[in-house]
């Protein structure tokens, strides 16, 4: 995004500001509020609010796993359609044992370090996706994720 700091490994974390530091807090500040109630004064209406308060919690909890699973199909699709344009004929029929988080962590590198990459995803020389972002030298930015 023009005007933005480059992205890169340490600063590439999205944080959707409606969703982390409004719903989810307060969400559960009223969750957490209705449930206290709900033991120090046990009432019908008491715990209907907190179980209300808990499907609200869940509603804002799944709304943003539901975005984020589209997301990681999508990113699974264009980089399985990258990978078989950039790779070598001969890891084009291994790309399918790429897992969704290992491609998602490989997006960010460029064409020309992807080859390399994808060989040592697939040698297991990587324990988590961090360690494929942490391999990573040319980073490319993704700067539309939800």
């Amino acid at each position: 995004m023009p005007g933005s700091k480059p992205q890169k490994y340490e600063n590439h974390t999205k944080w959707n500001p409606l969703y982390h530091f409004v719903a989810s807090p307060i969400s559960l500040i009223y969750f957490v509020h209705t449930v206290v109630i709900a033991v120090r004064h046990p009432a019908t209406d008491h715990i209907l609010n907190a179980v209300l308060a808990l499907g609200f919690v869940a509603t804002v909890i799944s709304s943003r796993l539901m975005a984020l699973t589209v997301q990681n199909r999508v990113i699974r699709f264009e980089m399985r359609v990258r990978l078989k344009e950039i790779l070598p004929a001969t890891l084009v029929p291994r790309i399918k044992e790429l897992t969704v988080s290992q491609l998602v962590a490989l997006r960010f590198a460029s064409d020309a370090e992807m080859t390399v990459l994808v060989e040592r995803v697939l040698a297991d020389e990587f324990a988590t996706s961090r360690d494929i972002k942490r391999a990573v030298k040319d980073w490319q930015p993704d700067h539309l994720r939800a």
